[in-house]
């Protein structure tokens, strides 16, 4: 099976990099969403607190990673998911799309917290425990809308049914994320974090084995 989830990576790396539309679009989107908040928030005047500076940094990282993942089955038309049908496992499809994809948000992710640095200031006290943080984020992300987005192109695509779907599972994990990065900006030691961290990390496990269990019988549909 891994033989099979390292092929269907390097097809997603190569239909990524054939279509770079959809990759710049999404950096733009980054960037420019950015750029807005420090013209708009009184980022410009040094009028950005903390926890401002967290909570607009994860809604824009969530809605970029949304962005990223929410293409996963949508791009692939009926003919090519037959084909995948026919020559590699469903287990091997949701993994190897929730690998892809949790590396692809945990670029975007690292992009962001890049430009955050240089354009509103970096306030991060703990970088370890953010890049940590960031990790975890980015896999429970994937995760949830990998799987969601695969039940959404079952149902036609309904961009609606996406978004009902994962609200639900997202909000725990946006909300453990924000809680770990406001304790890495305030620099509070890793015992303070510890049980959200556990938290985090066990959340990520019980939808990535849902997801694992489950898609067997949804691309069997």
């Amino acid at each position: 099976m891994w033989k099979e989830i390292t092929v269907l990576i390097r097809k997603e790396i190569t239909l990524e990099w054939r279509q770079k539309y959809a990759l710049n679009g999404i950096l733009l989107y980054v960037v420019s969403a950015v750029f807005i908040t420090y013209l708009s928030v009184g980022a410009k005047m040094g009028n950005l607190s903390v926890p401002t500076w967290n909570a607009l940094y994860w809604i824009i990282i969530l809605f970029s990673a949304v962005n990223a993942v929410a293409k996963s089955f949508v791009q692939e038309h009926q003919g090519r998911q037959l084909y995948y049908y026919m020559i590699a496992s469903p287990e091997a499809i949701i993994l190897s799309k929730i690998i892809y994809n949790t590396a692809l948000t945990l670029i975007l992710a690292l992009l962001g917290y890049a430009v955050f640095s240089v354009i509103l200031g970096n306030p991060v006290q703990d970088q370890t425990l953010f890049l940590l943080n960031l990790v975890l984020g980015a896999m429970g992300f994937s995760a949830c809308l990998t799987m969601v987005s695969g039940i959404a192109s079952k149902a036609g695509n309904n961009a609606t049914l996406m978004a009902i779907l994962s609200f639900p599972v997202i909000i725990p994990i946006l909300l453990m994320a924000i809680r770990i990065s406001k304790n890495a900006l305030d620099g509070l030691d890793w015992s303070v974090s510890a049980d959200k961290l556990l938290s985090l990390v066990a959340i990520n496990a019980i939808v990535a084995a849902a997801g694992y269990l489950l898609f067997p019988y949804l691309w069997r549909s």
